[in-house]
């Protein structure tokens, strides 16, 4: 279980995907489908998009990963978690097969959800990579329009050591023919993905290229945006995220559902406001700038990269507090030194480790931490650290948790 345990659990092709569905007799082909890649943001663009399908009446079903709190998170349709029963007897009936191909967990959710999208004849399915896209179990399908949100440094000792490197391995969910929309535009990592889309004759845009996006008013649950795309505007756009990365993430969507509308989906403009603001209570989604608690202030964020890091810091910046009591936990697997470089000095940090093999020592995360003259004590447990950064905070300060998914998931 790669999220668990890291790279030991990788696999790095797709055998055991096409032999799986061989032997679901492929359901990835009784389904329309949006397909997702991206460093950061994947999860959110994912979860707009489905809210708008959803709005607009669409059946829509929503793979994501991983899961925060119950592994059903992962497969929803139309907002509901596939039912205890539907994974139980898909285990039960499947169980003895998968052993013989050695699924890995991720290729055993991917057919999971492959199988319940078809059974249950979803209209559209909103379908999020894993990890990468060339090698992705979810690259069987063939959708309507491929979305790569962003590109950074992340997972290098399996997707590669720059930029470009890492945009190929995304660039691998580009189809035949198929529209391909890249959120965020790069210089290091744009000729990658028009060689790729021209290899592949499949239409490219960049929309962050003719975009533009104004934050009229945000608060601690909601944002009012201007967005205008292609010409298009879209003024007084509410969305109940938060956090500026969504607003790098709202022109991918609404360049994304624009040329969904192009190839005949019926999806209105009021369609796509109802969607926005409602993307937390029609989906599910969790674990994205949350309010955990109001007094203290107690946010949660599941950024956990370089750049992830960086708008998290960035939001911070925008929010009035006395102090801000700090909640950090990290993986062993990666090279840390370039987050914890971006975290605010001036903090209290109450350092934990999540339960998880793949969760870093909270001593070691202390001690790496005190090179950046980041101050605190390390806790025995994530609750433990948020139960005492809680009881230190005073009226008008904050407490954020974050650095790690599964920190994250152990407060919600």
């Amino acid at each position: 279980m790669y999220h668990r345990i890291g790279a030991a659990a990788y696999k790095a092709d797709l055998k055991n995907t096409l032999a799986l569905c061989e032997l679901l007799h492929h359901p990835e082909k009784n389904f329309k489908s949006v397909h997702i890649a991206g460093t950061n943001g994947k999860g959110s663009t994912s979860h707009m998009l489905a809210a708008i399908f959803q709005s607009a009446g669409y059946k829509t079903g929503l793979y994501t990963s991983p899961h925060l709190v119950d592994f059903r998170e992962r497969i929803r349709i139309n907002g509901a978690m596939i039912p205890e029963s539907e994974v139980v007897a898909f285990v039960e009936k499947y169980r003895t097969a998968f052993e013989k191909i050695e699924l890995s967990f991720f290729e055993w959710t991917v057919g999971l959800c492959f199988d319940y999208f078809s059974g249950e004849e979803v209209d559209i399915a909103i379908v999020e990579t894993g990890l990468g896209g060339r090698l992705d179990s979810t690259n069987v399908i063939i959708p309507e329009i491929s979305v790569i949100t962003n590109i950074s440094l992340d997972h290098t000792n399996l997707l590669g050591k720059t930029l470009e490197e890492i945009a190929t391995e995304k660039a691998g969910i580009i189809k035949e023919g198929v529209p391909v929309v890249i959120g965020e535009e790069n210089d290091s990592t744009k000729t990658v993905f028009t060689k790729k889309a021209a290899a592949m004759h499949s239409p490219v845009s960049f929309p962050s290229g003719d975009s533009s996006v104004k934050i009229i008013k945000e608060n601690a649950d909601s944002m009012v945006i201007d967005v205008e795309v292609a010409g298009i505007p879209f003024p007084g756009l509410e969305l109940d995220l938060t956090g500026n990365y969504q607003a790098q993430n709202i022109a991918g969507v609404i360049a994304a559902i624009l040329q969904l509308q192009n190839q005949g989906w019926k999806i209105s403009t009021e369609h796509i406001y109802t969607g926005l603001k409602n993307v937390k209570q029609v989906t599910g989604l969790m674990g994205r700038w949350q309010k955990i608690s109001s007094q203290p202030l107690t946010i949660c964020d599941v950024g956990h990269n370089e750049a992830g890091i960086r708008e998290v810091v960035g939001q911070l910046g925008k929010i009035k507090f006395r102090h801000l009591h700090f909640v950090l936990g990290m993986v062993n697997d990666k090279d840390i030194s370039s987050v914890l470089a971006l975290l605010p000095k001036e903090a209290t940090y109450y350092f934990c480790r999540a339960a998880i093999p793949r969760a870093l020592d909270a001593d070691v995360l202390r001690q790496q931490a005190e090179k950046f003259k980041l101050k605190g004590k390390n806790y025995s447990s994530v609750l433990s650290a948020l139960k005492t950064a809680q009881s230190a905070a005073s009226v008008n300060d904050l407490v954020f948790v974050g650095g790690s998914t599964f920190v994250v998931a152990e407060v919600l």
